[in-house]
C-alpha cells in the first residue's frame, strides 16, 4: 500500500498538552471532562475550538491551531486555560498537570464514551488500564516525505534529552518510583508504543504499515504510538516524548527547543550532509537511563559509543541552535531551557516538595497547581 503524506507549510507547528482535572478538597482527580467540556463549549458550536476530551474523564487536551512561531501557539493554549478558568472555579476543579498524578489509583479512572478508547483498553487489559499519564506533543511541517524518516532517526539521538528535560512523573499511584519519568516505562508497554522502529525510507514505513495493518495490529497508521513518529495525516513529525509539564514556561521552552531541531535537521538535509543516527539499542538505552536519571543521566552520544553528561550536552546544543533560533523567531523561548536547568526539571522539584512537605503526596500536588497557576517553575 502507499501511505499518503499530507502537504504541510515547512516547519510550522502545532502543540497539544494534557492536563488534570483534580478536585479542590481532596487533590485527587475528577471524572468531570464531559462537564467541563459542555460548559466551555461556545453557545451554538459542537465542540470548543482548542479544548478536547482525551482517553480518560479526568483529562482535557488543549490543542493549539497551526502556527509559524512559538509564541503564536502559545497564545492558543493561554486562550484556552482564560477559558478553562471560570469554569474550573465553579466545578471546585484545580487544573493541572503532569506526566502523572502521585496518587491516583489507575484502575479507578472512568474512559471517554468512544469507540476507539473501548477498543483500547479492551484490548490491552491490564497495561491499557494503567495508561494515567499526560503528555505535551508538538507536531512540525514537513514539506516533502523524503524528509521525515531521516529526520525521525535523527531525532531519536536527542529523544533522551528531550526525556529527561520533561521529566515530571517521579510518583505513581501513591509510590515514589525511584525513575524521574515513570510515564515513559509505562506508556511503552502499549504494542505499538515507544521507541519508533528506524527504517531507512518511507517505503519501508510503508511495509510496516501494511504489515500491521495484515494482521490486525492496527486498524490505522494513528495507532502507532511511537515517541516520535511521522504524521501523515498532517504532514508533519509528531515529537511525543515529553512529559506534560507542570506550566507554561517549561511549554514554551520545550516546544522551542523542538521546532528548531526538526528545522535544523531540515536543513542539513538541504544542504546534503547526513543525519546522526544511533544504533537501536543504544537509542532503548539512553531512552531508559533519561527515565531513570533524568537530569543526572549519562547519555550515548554516538555509534562509537561516546558518552556525556546530559547538562554538560545542552549548553552545547542550544548554542548551536541559536541561528535556528532566531530565524523561527524563537530565540527567547529557546533561552527558557536555561530556567529547567537552573530551577531543576519537574520530578526534581517535586522530590523537593515531596520532602519538605507535611502530607508529601498532597505537597507535590498543590506544586502542580501553584505552578500552573504562576505560569512557571517554583
Amino acid at each position: 500500500m502507499t501511505l499518503p503524506f499530507a502537504k504541510s507549510e515547512r516547519s510550522t507547528i502545532g502543540l497539544e498538552w494534557e492536563l488534570q482535572l483534580i478536585d479542590a478538597d481532596s487533590l485527587d482527580l475528577r471524572q468531570c471532562a464531559e462537564t467541563v467540556l459542555r460548559a466551555v463549549t461556545p453557545k451554538g458550536e459542537k465542540h470548543h475550538p482548542t479544548i478536547f476530551p482525551e482517553l480518560l474523564l479526568n483529562t482535557v487536551e488543549l490543542v493549539s491551531k497551526p502556527g509559524r512561531r512559538v509564541r503564536d501557539v502559545i497564545g492558543d493554549i493561554e486562550r484556552s486555560l482564560e477559558d478553562l478558568a471560570p469554569i474550573a472555579d465553579e466545578l471546585r476543579i484545580e487544573i493541572a498537570t503532569a506526566g502523572t498524578h502521585p496518587f491516583a489509583n489507575p484502575l479507578y479512572q472512568k474512559v471517554t464514551n468512544k469507540e476507539r478508547y473501548a477498543k483500547l483498553v479492551d484490548r490491552t487489559r491490564y497495561w491499557g488500564q494503567q495508561m494515567l499519564l499526560f503528555g505535551m506533543h508538538l507536531h512540525v511541517g514537513i514539506e516533502d516525505s523524503r524528509k521525515a524518516i531521516p529526520i525521525v532517526n535523527a531525532l531519536m539521538t536527542r529523544h533522551a534529552h528531550l526525556q529527561a528535560l520533561s521529566s515530571s512523573s517521579p510518583y505513581w499511584s501513591n509510590k515514589s518510583t525511584g525513575y524521574a519519568s515513570n510515564r515513559a516505562m509505562m506508556f511503552q508497554q502499549l504494542p505499538t508504543a515507544g521507541i519508533p522502529h528506524q527504517f531507512d525510507t518511507w517505503v519501508e514505513l510503508e511495509t510496516y504499515t501494511d504489515d500491521m495493518l495484515h494482521t490486525g495490529v492496527i486498524d490505522d497508521f494513528s495507532e502507532v504510538r511511537w515517541d516520535i513518529r511521522p504524521s501523515p495525516r498532517l504532514g508533519t513529525i509528531e515529537i511525543r516524548a515529553c512529559d506534560a509539564p507542570t506550566n507554561i514556561t517549561e511549554v514554551r521552552a520545550l516546544a522551542a527547543l523542538k521546532h528548531c531541531m526538526v528545522e535544523n535537521y531540515s536543513r542539513m538535509l538541504d544542504r546534503g550532509e547526513e543525519l546522526p543516527r544511533l544504533p537501536q539499542w543504544f537509542v532503548a538505552e539512553n531512552k531508559w537511563r533519561a527515565a531513570r536519571y533524568g537530569m543526572d543521566a549519562i547519555l550515548i552520544l554516538n555509534a562509537d559509543g561516546d558518552e556525556e553528561l546530559i547538562t554538560d550536552t545542552l549548553p552545547k546544543m542550544l548554542d548551536e541552535l541559536h541561528p535556528i533560533a532566531e530565524d523561527l523567531e524563537c530565540s527567547e523561548e529557546l533561552d527558557l531551557i536555561n530556567v529547567i536547568l537552573e530551577k531543576g526539571a519537574s520530578y526534581q522539584r517535586q522530590q523537593r516538595a515531596f520532602e519538605e512537605g507535611l502530607r508529601p503526596m498532597e505537597a507535590v500536588v498543590r506544586q502542580m497547581v501553584t505552578e500552573m497557576k504562576l505560569g512557571r517553575p517554583v
